[in-house]
């Protein structure tokens, strides 16, 4: 997804990003509506070294915005610009480096003009920062690009790990809550108290042996939730490297009434090699299929399938569960290609214009169908591809919803761009409806039956849920 930062710096999100541009045409010298015509097309291949941010760059993203972006042609570029002006400011004024001349210059709504104006400022009061200026710049766009408040854009830049990292280790405290890192960084609204532990993956929460169940009470002194509305605190569960710092947590384990606090420092752990898998299956009750999916990765459809036809050899099945718990998305096309095993000559969802002029996304009907009673898993970690995947089931009737409701980050299926310093853009040029022409970005899919899974049950291993959801298919 946006944007989340925790999306956006993942290298699955980039190797979408490039999948998608090497079926993506390349599209002419767009005229952005300012002075001049601007290069904005996407990348051929992986992207070469990347090379220092300037304002040529920011420009070059800004019209690329305004040729491209799905409401670049109606957009009111002023709010864009503000907003690096205010970060190119108080980047000066934390680094104790204001000058004289950072004033933000009057901006008439012309695009040509306010460009012309915002970069003569902008050039005038770098000058005076050369050892900044850089920095400035990558702060300046990350600003201009997160005041499209879309949650599929973003600017790809500047990935860091750790020197000793290879893939398939994890990095942070070692531990999920019941508020994913998704909703923390990108959608705090949609969090809902108590905060508490639901996964120990290693790490630093193993150390300190922490277990699912366990209440955070409060995150560096700081409480998580104020009026039950979720704080900035959370997001400290999800350091990024390397500007993670230790997390202090006061921590109550209901089952005992002990009450503690522990400093984890954020580091490298080595996950369980399973959870790297994006499709997992097995057989539940002699006669379920169980298929769990972190992911909407390249032909993770047909893994889906194959799991389920290995499961269905030799027996008799009754029904298949979905788990979309976490799923993240990925690729619409595998989305639609799974969600073809149960339904044929549908319209899965619609992609628009600013316009309102729609083009209707159609089921698979090469995929054969299962013909298996459906229920699927979800929650608020349940984004982009997945949500496009669970509106069309519930819009068309495909299967039971069981969790919470989705995480609502599905503005559209976001397209690359190559940048001049090699960095990637990338933003929708068309947004998301579900079948029924809903909106679903920052709403989400509500469940068919609302089961949200509690300290209690996260502490003793148990799956309301999925319990609630083999319930339904025997019926």
């Amino acid at each position: 997804m946006t944007t989340t930062r925790t999306v956006a710096r993942t290298a699955a999100g980039l190797a979408l990003l490039l999948a998608a541009a090497c079926t993506t045409p390349v599209p002419p010298r767009i005229q952005a509506g300012t002075a001049g015509p601007a290069v904005c097309a996407p990348p051929q291949g992986p992207p070469g070294a990347e090379k220092p941010t300037t304002i040529d760059v920011i420009e070059q993203a800004y019209r690329c915005i305004l040729g491209t972006y799905y409401s670049g042609a109606t957009l009111d570029t002023r709010p864009l610009l503000s907003a690096g002006f205010a970060a190119l400011t108080q980047e000066l004024n934390r680094t104790g480096h204001d000058v004289p001349e950072a004033t933000m210059p009057a901006l008439s709504g012309d695009r040509a003009t306010d460009w012309t104006a915002f970069e003569t400022v902008y050039r005038k009061v770098t000058d005076q920062v050369p050892h900044l200026r850089d920095h400035l710049a990558d702060v300046t766009l990350e600003a201009i690009v997160a005041a499209l408040d879309d949650n599929h854009a973003r600017w790809t830049h500047d990935v860091k790990r750790p020197p000793d990292y290879y893939d398939g280790d994890g990095y942070g405290l070692g531990l999920e809550a019941n508020v994913t890192g998704l909703q923390a960084d990108a959608n705090p609204g949609t969090a809902l108290p108590p905060l508490f532990v639901t996964t120990v993956h290693g790490g630093a929460a193993q150390t300190a042996r922490l277990r699912p169940g366990d209440l955070i009470e409060a995150i560096n002194g700081s409480a998580p939730f104020i009026g039950g509305k979720a704080t900035p605190a959370i997001a400290a569960l999800y350091p990024e490297y390397p500007e993670a710092r230790p997390v202090r947590l006061r921590l109550l384990r209901q089952a005992t009434g002990r009450r503690w606090s522990v400093t984890l420092t954020p580091g490298l752990f080595q996950r369980d090699l399973t959870t790297l898998q994006v499709v997992q299956s097995k057989l539940l009750d002699d006669d379920i299929a169980y298929v769990r999916m972190t992911g909407f990765a390249p032909d993770s459809a047909n893994r889906a399938l194959k799991a389920i036809a290995r499961l269905r050899t030799g027996r008799t099945l009754s029904g298949v569960v979905l788990d979309l718990r976490g799923n993240g998305g990925g690729s619409p096309t595998e989305a639609i290609r799974l969600l073809s095993a149960f339904a044929h000559g549908k319209n899965t969802a619609y992609q628009c214009t600013v316009d309102g002029t729609c083009q209707a996304m159609r089921t698979d009907d090469t995929v054969e169908l299962l013909g298996l009673p459906l229920a699927v898993l979800t929650d608020r970690g349940c984004a982009s591809a997945c949500e496009h995947f669970t509106s069309a089931i519930k819009d068309l009737r495909a299967g039971h919803l069981v969790g919470t409701r989705t995480a609502g980050l599905i503005s559209g299926p976001a397209q690359p761009y190559l940048l001049a310093d090699n960095t990637l853009l990338s933003f929708p040029d068309k947004h998301h409806l579900g079948p029924d022409r809903e909106v679903i970005d920052k709403i989400g899919v509500p469940p068919d039956h609302h089961v949200p899974l509690t300290p209690k049950d996260a502490a003793t291993g148990h799956d309301p849920a999925l319990a609630k959801a083999l319930t339904l298919l025997r019926t």
